[in-house]
């Protein structure tokens, strides 16, 4: 498997990449851009979170662009399939993909973050540690303690790897010193109507999926693994506010291109991204969805993936996961 990178390095080359002078030539199709219809790749199946934010994205994108946005779902592997197809496409603005945490991870993937050129980010989401009302723990600081006093027994249920849910309950046994028992789901929907039944007593879940059980009383939310509270769970503490500093996995959602792709396409969409996301409407939308609004710069959100990609390699790396 692939290990972390030398992040100087990286940050190096993907801010070079971005910050570049753009060719007369490159300069004449940017001026000109878009003069047909985009295809926005979505590495996930239809209806999931990923996709939902990503229409909703393309719907307003399109028309401040001037031209049609196609959604093109190529689910599979880990997000690896449709991430790999569009790492391979022209850099001309004309292909694009839906970005998210860990998507970079497993090995064996036919390609490297400096294969993309960040456009910005929609929003993050972060993962919530969550319970069923008959479980006998009422915050994280009872999970862990009930962990230490039956070591082996607490299960809690997550998406396969490389899923930042999965890797928040792996991030959870380090910090904590605790040994639970991961189980992990095809996916956030089985997980969820495992955890409403009953049969996994605890998960990392994202907020979306279960924002309406967690409201009906049906899934107790004990935490958010980010550094400030949830809009859409106000009244849930940060893990730092329940006794465990640090211990944050908060995925995000954004937009890149095949790297290469002028400079001046990628401020044009980032530009338009950043009105969208800020407006009124989507505001609301994007938490309401159990997300929060998260426009950044291009560099900012390169920055970030770098960032992220260390923090989740280094931890792979410590456990000896071999994430395919």
């Amino acid at each position: 498997m692939r290990h972390a990178r030398p992040g100087a390095h990286f940050v190096a080359a993907m801010l070079a990449t971005l910050l570049a002078c753009i060719c007369p030539f490159d300069r004449a199709r940017a001026d000109d851009y878009p003069v047909r219809p985009i295809t926005l790749i979505v590495p996930f199946p239809a209806g999931g979170g990923v996709d939902t934010i990503a229409r909703v994205m393309a719907q307003k994108l399109a028309p401040a662009l001037g031209q049609q946005i196609i959604i093109e779902n190529r689910p599979g592997a880990g997000a690896v399939i449709g991430t790999r197809a569009a790492a391979k496409a022209a850099p001309d603005g004309y292909t694009l993909v839906m970005f998210t945490t860990g998507v970079s991870l497993p090995a064996n993937t036919g390609y490297e973050v400096k294969d993309f050129a960040p456009i910005g980010t929609i929003s993050s989401t972060p993962i919530v540690l969550m319970a069923h009302p008959s479980f006998p723990a009422a915050s994280l600081a009872d999970v862990i303690a009930l962990a230490r006093k039956e070591p082996g027994k607490v299960s809690v249920g997550t998406p396969p790897p490389p899923t930042l849910n999965y890797f928040a309950a792996e991030l959870l046994k380090v910090m904590a010193g605790i040994d639970i028992t991961i189980v992990t789901y095809k996916g956030t929907g089985p997980l969820t109507n495992d955890l409403v039944g009953g049969h996994v007593p605890l998960a990392f879940n994202t907020t979306a999926p279960a924002l309406g059980n967690i409201q009906a009383g049906k899934i107790r939310a004990l935490a958010v693994a980010a550094p400030k509270r949830s809009a859409a769970l106000p009244d849930v503490p940060t893990a730092a506010e329940a006794g465990l500093p640090g211990f944050e996995a908060v995925l995000y959602y954004g937009i890149a291109a095949p790297a290469g792709t002028p400079r001046a396409i990628v401020e044009r969409i980032n530009k338009e991204m950043r009105a969208i996301i800020t407006s009124e409407e989507i505001s609301k939308r994007i938490v309401a969805d159990g997300g929060d609004p998260a426009p950044m710069t291009p560099e900012e959100y390169a920055a970030m993936i770098e960032r992220d990609e260390a923090k989740w390699a280094a931890l792979i790396k410590k456990l000896g996961l071999v994430i395919n």
